[in-house]
């Protein structure tokens, strides 16, 4: 049995989650105690500002699942173009050529309609994002849980295999490399696919960032290693996969679940980057980083091109940035929030 689980079956609290292990409510009647999961819940529940930003999650989620439901409803697609709507030199007509039609108007230019763009850009974003933070997390789980139980030699070597791999430079190495990978596969005639820059990115941002996740999994198992539990199942003659994977990651969920929430927006925030600056995800894929590169040219004919962009990609980091703080908060049994 799990350290975790042990102290569900000992916890007995009331409705908020107020009384003290063992304690007995006036009365004589006992409670049924609770899982530490459905305390963090009790605690989310009381964080405003958590459910808060846990909703602006989920609809930015759920309007980029239902992005071809969307261009449906909407009647537009976002490779549609609306030359009409643009004057001569280019520009939308009207106020950013916002209208009925419209909802936040027209990209210059190109003609494009910025309101699908955007619901296909979050899309990309978070497919990008999500694919690999999960890919991260798996990597450097297993790395750490391996180094910080086995010890010794095998831990400095990992160790020092994750101090090597965190001493490059993120985006020179990007900048270096990226176009090296495209010329590989793909050469100066030749068409690029619209699923290999993305694969591409997943595959960098998963190389970068499961160092992370490695050392903070390092670092509990060193601590969870000696516990009662853990000599327990080695004397029950437990192999090596079920201690490392049915003792010691269990009690690991809470600080890897708050890794991964956080994770996410370090790696939209990346993603849009480097389609910003030229070497992410590339026409005719829609992208938030790469609409707002395209807005820069225009910020001062057609601001709110700019704005709406920045806006989104704003609220989508800070949502995301929030609810982790938020349950990270829920999943320490020390917080006083």
């Amino acid at each position: 049995m799990s350290e975790q689980q042990v102290v569900a079956q000992a916890a007995v609290v009331d409705g908020a989650g107020g009384l003290e292990p063992g304690a007995v409510p006036a009365g004589g009647k006992e409670f049924v105690g609770r899982s530490p999961g459905q305390l963090a819940w009790l605690r989310l529940r009381r964080d405003r500002v958590g459910l808060a930003s846990g909703g602006a999650l989920l609809f930015f989620v759920l309007l980029a699942v239902a992005a071809p439901l969307v261009e449906r409803l909407y009647g537009k697609g976002p490779l549609e173009r609306f030359p009409e709507r643009l004057d001569r030199n280019g520009f939308p007509l009207g106020y950013a050529g916002v209208d009925a039609e419209h909802w936040l108007g027209i990209q210059p230019n190109l003609g494009r309609d910025v309101f699908i763009q955007l619901v296909y850009g979050l899309r990309t974003s978070l497919l990008v994002a999500f694919t690999a933070a999960l890919l991260t997390i798996g990597l450097g789980i297993l790395v750490g849980v391996v180094a910080g139980y086995l010890g010794g030699r095998v831990d400095a070597v990992l160790t020092w295999f994750v101090d090597l791999t965190m001493a490059f430079p993120f985006f020179i190495f990007c900048f270096a490399f990226i176009p090296v990978a495209v010329n590989q596969f793909y050469g100066v005639r030749d068409a690029e696919a619209t699923w290999f820059r993305p694969m591409l990115l997943i595959a960098i941002f998963v190389l970068f960032n499961w160092t992370y996740t490695a050392r903070l999994v390092r670092g509990q198992v060193l601590s969870l290693r000696e516990r009662e539990f853990v000599d327990a199942a080695r004397a029950a003659g437990a192999g090596l996969g079920h201690i490392l994977f049915r003792q010691l990651l269990p009690n690991l969920w809470a600080p890897i679940l708050v890794t991964f929430s956080l994770n996410v927006p370090a790696l939209i925030t990346a993603e849009a980057a480097l389609s910003f600056l030229g070497i992410g995800i590339l026409e005719p894929t829609p992208d938030l980083g790469r609409l707002i590169s395209d807005s820069v040219d225009f910020i001062r004919e057609v601001p709110t091109f700019t704005i709406v962009g920045g806006t989104t990609l704003f609220l989508l980091v800070l949502s995301f940035n929030l609810f982790g703080d938020a349950l990270r908060d829920a999943l320490d049994p020390k917080s006083t929030r």
